[in-house]
């Protein structure tokens, strides 16, 4: 019985095993789900060493999706949010190059998947779908744009935020 429990709890890992190293020891800060007019798209959370979550230290969110979508959907949606909450314009050649990198970093997804983005302070972002690496890309821009699609005061997931931030 003591294996039977031992090859559970190792089989209830990998979601989480493939980055928890890239953050060191996390807490869960957060959780919440993402719904868009009574459809529930993802559940999400938020992983950091630090409280309250900033930017100078690296932290994690985990999207573990409720629906199947093309990882292609998923790109054009992070790039046209990406545009919506930019302070200054970013160029074309700029997002296509984004875009391009979301596409290797996300997998097409179906219920019960989960996708994992990894915050690196000064370097970029390094991407998990179900616990196994997928890319790192190394562009601070880049990850501070990808993560302020959740964690922006103006993002469309204000609800999600707060949750996610701890906040009430």
């Amino acid at each position: 019985m003591r294996m039977f429990m031992l090859l559970l709890a190792l089989w209830a890992v990998p979601a989480h095993a493939g980055w928890q190293q890239d953050i060191g020891p996390a807490t869960l800060r957060g959780t919440g789900r993402f719904c868009f007019i009574g459809f529930c798209l993802y559940d999400a959370e938020l992983w950091s060493a630090r409280d309250p979550l900033n930017y100078d230290a690296p932290f994690a969110l985990v999207l573990t999706y409720r629906h199947a979508f093309a990882r292609e959907r998923l790109a054009d949606s992070g790039i046209d949010e990406i545009r919506r909450l930019a302070t200054h314009p970013v160029t074309e050649n700029t997002l296509a190059r984004w875009r391009s990198d979301m596409l290797q970093a996300f997998i097409d997804v179906r219920p019960g998947d989960s996708l994992c983005g990894i915050y690196l302070p000064g370097r970029g972002a390094r991407f998990y779908a179900n616990g196994r690496l997928t890319v790192q890309v190394d562009d601070p821009e880049f990850a501070r744009a990808f993560f302020d699609i959740w964690l922006n005061p103006d993002t469309r997931a204000a609800s999600l935020r707060r949750q996610l931030l701890g906040l009430r």
